[in-house]
Order: C-alpha cells, then structure tokens, then sequence
C-alpha cells in the first residue's frame, strides 16, 4: 500500500518537492515532504524502520502512540519501529519536511495505514 491510499477522499496527497531527488541506500532514505495546510499524514506504523523527521519550515502537530506534541522550524523528531504515528501541518502555510527512513526494510509493504485506528 503506498501512502497515498491512505489518505481520505478529500485530502490532497502528500508531493515530494519539485527541486528534491530522494537519496535511497539499502538501509536509508531521505525524503524532502510537503504538507499543505490542514493536512494529514497518517495515522501510519511501520513494523521493519525507523524515522526521523526534520521540520525546515512551518508548523507541525506530531501524534506519536496517542501523546502530540508540536513540532517548529528546525525541530525534529524520531519515530521508532513500531509506533503508531500522525503527522499534521498544523499552520497556515506548507510544512517542509525531510524525513529520514533507517532500517533492514524501506519497501512501500512495510506500511501498515488503517483509517479507523486512533493515533
């Protein structure tokens, strides 16, 4: 399942930045991601990486295993193997993140997304 199935039917798809090539190693990937207003990301789990998020500009509310928490401007954050996350831009303008994936696994699969669990 890739992330985009996991959005809602009125949300707009999370887009890696124009200017962005992710850089992809067997057990690393970096990502450039861009959250419009209102946007959600999640809830997700993945069950084989770890992530570890870097906010460049905007504002973020980050749900991790139900405890949020805000994340600014030059702010990170890391998700461990296992936890159940939710990323949200929480401003009034995109969020800039670059996300970094560490793990033995980084395929598409490893995503488990379900609409109805709470974040």
């Amino acid at each position: 399942m890739t992330c985009h199935s996991a959005f809602s039917a009125n949300a707009i798809p999370v887009y890696p930045a124009p200017d962005s090539t992710p850089a992809y190693q067997a057990r690393f990937k970096v990502r450039h991601l861009v959250l419009a207003p209102g946007q959600v990301l999640g809830p997700f789990t993945h069950l084989h990486r770890a992530k570890h998020l870097v906010v460049v500009s905007g504002a973020a509310r980050l749900v991790l295993d139900g405890a949020e928490s805000a994340l600014f401007e030059t702010r990170s954050a890391d998700i461990a193997i296992g936890v159940t996350h939710l990323i949200e831009n929480a401003g009034r303008v995109d969020l800039h993140l670059i996300e970094v994936q560490t793990g033995a696994y980084l395929g598409e699969d490893d995503l488990l997304a379900d609409s109805d669990q709470a974040a």
